[in-house]
């Protein structure tokens, strides 16, 4: 049954509002520019100045940039030391790369349930997956809302556990009071277009440790160091030494000087997302069976992503159909994110479904609004006025 034009033809945005986006202005494109007509467009000063400026806000010793937060991941897992026969604990409920970058290591990832309330890793079902097979955790900050950081601290300090914290939704959110970054022995950050800052594409590992350090400096550099003091012989000012086998991960020197600009605007960015969800929780509460995004009293959310769930005995058609006459009234909803062992890949490595059915439970109804600094306070107004009108066309009455 189509419903794409049921709701009433005033509402439909003339434009499609995405459910992301950057936001640049002239000091950014200025900074670009500048690098450009400099000495240095790859390999030069402004990596070291965005990764101080990312690290001071992080309030970490050291940040190593890489080409996006994928690699970022990959060099986290190669610091880690996981290989063939180890398994790293994460959560089915995030992009492919939190646990793709386990498996580029020759390692197993084992997906524990989540929260049903915070859509996070559980901590209650990650000590019963830990054997002596197991080598590190990786939480991922869904949404912006942190995990159960000292929980999951705790289990990996207990087990003798690396811990890795995927925080590529939640640059600038806290827990109990510390800024993410703190926690993990190592936390990645992104800054792909719709995150909270944008370097283009870019990845971010920040780390108290200087051994990890070290080995993310080398891993994104092919396996190499120029160091004198970690060569194995000298052969002279030239001499470079391949001591692992490495990636060409750098990033460039023009999409650090845009990070760096964006890092200036970071917290009245996520001031903006607060606000706008403050009015998305005003203007849709009350609507039964429909489910905002839940906060833990603990966390403090930098707010990525605003998924509500639709309970579908409360409606007379499938997430699908609600999805599309989102699209059809040009509101850019998203899905955010298919389990990832049910992807075929991960089906062929012999996952099932039925493995993680809180995550499973929450992939079949949620559904993400837009959310992204500049939106207007009309573009928040069209999505509520819009998310009511599709409530009320398809809601059975009970």
């Amino acid at each position: 049954m189509d419903h794409s034009h049921d709701a009433p033809a005033s509402l439909k945005r003339d434009a499609m509002l995405p459910y992301g986006q950057q936001w640049l202005d002239d000091a950014d494109i200025e900074a670009v520019v500048n690098v450009l007509r400099g000495d240095f467009i790859t390999q030069g000063p402004s990596i070291l100045a965005f990764e101080q400026k990312v690290a001071d806000y992080a309030g970490t010793t050291y940040a190593v940039a890489f080409t996006n937060g994928t690699a970022a991941l990959h060099g986290a897992c190669f610091a880690a030391n996981i290989g063939p026969g180890d398994e790293v604990i994460t959560t089915p409920l995030t992009f492919i790369a939190s646990s793709n970058c386990v498996l580029y290591q020759g390692g197993t990832p084992v997906f524990v349930d989540v929260d049903p309330h915070t859509y996070n890793i559980d901590p209650d079902h990650i000590e019963q997956h830990i054997n002596e097979k197991t080598r590190a955790i990786i939480g991922v900050d869904f949404t912006g809302q942190p995990i159960q950081a000292d929980r999951i601290k705790q289990l990996a300090d207990t087990h003798n556990l690396v811990f890795i914290e995927d925080a590529a939704h939640s640059l600038g959110a806290e827990y109990k009071g510390i800024k993410i970054g703190k926690w993990a022995h190592m936390t990645m950050f992104s800054f792909h277009p719709v995150k909270h800052v944008t370097s283009g594409e870019g990845g971010i590992i920040v780390t108290d440790d200087e051994h990890y350090y070290r080995k993310l400096l080398h891993f994104r550099n092919h396996g190499m160091t120029r160091d004198p003091a970690e060569l194995q012989r000298n052969d002279g000012p030239w001499y470079y030494e391949m001591q692992s086998l490495g990636y060409n991960y750098r990033m460039t020197d023009l999409q650090a000087a845009l990070g760096a600009s964006q890092m200036d605007k970071l917290d009245s960015f996520i001031e903006r997302r607060r606000a706008i969800v403050e009015q998305y929780n005003h203007e849709l509460a009350g609507l039964e069976g429909v489910v905002l995004p839940y906060q833990a009293p603990e966390a403090h959310s930098s707010w990525h992503l605003y998924v509500i769930r639709w309970e579908p005995e409360y409606f007379s058609v499938s997430r699908r159909e609600l999805f599309e006459q989102f699209r059809a009234m040009n509101i850019g909803v998203n899905v955010h994110y298919i389990p990832v062992y049910l992807q075929p890949y991960y089906q062929e490595k012999g996952y099932r479904q039925g493995l993680c059915p809180v995550a499973e439970h929450y992939y079949d109804t949620c559904i993400t609004l837009p959310l992204f600094p500049k939106m207007t306070d009309e573009d928040v107004k069209d999505v509520c006025n819009i998310v009511r009108s599709v409530y009320e066309q398809n809601r059975i009455n009970r």
